[in-house]
């Protein structure tokens, strides 16, 4: 079983940058594909950005390109996010998610683990 704990998130002033770190054990992240999703109050949740798992392919949604990177540290078994620029509008809790495939996946209904999440909020 491949048991996810993300942390990292906490209150940031708008422009201000954060990293979230995701890590895991029970099994190797390695040959996962890993996805950061978040959602806000009343929103559905909405991926964010994603790592392939045998390939270092990656995937990210239009308003968060060239402000946030995904990475993975196979040694560690913990995949990050560093966010920068961040506005107000993405707060949110911020989880992460692995799902065992081929192919880089970006909907939350295809993702099998799934962190706690860790609350990020950016104040104007």
């Amino acid at each position: 079983q491949l048991h996810l704990v993300e942390s990292g998130g906490g209150l940031v002033q708008s422009g201000g940058s954060l990293r979230l770190s995701c890590v895991a054990s029970g099994k190797s992240l390695r040959h996962y594909v890993v996805g950061w999703f978040r959602q806000a109050p009343g929103k559905e949740r909405e991926g964010v950005a994603f790592k392939g798992g045998f390939d270092n392919s990656e995937y990210y949604t239009d308003s968060v390109k060239d402000r946030f990177t995904i990475s993975r540290d196979n040694a560690k078994n913990t995949v990050s996010l560093q966010m920068n620029n961040l506005k107000p509008e993405e707060t949110a809790v911020y989880y992460c998610a692995t799902v065992f495939k081929g192919v880089l996946l970006n909907g939350a209904g295809d993702y099998d683990n799934w962190g706690q999440g860790t609350q990020v909020t950016v104040s104007p």
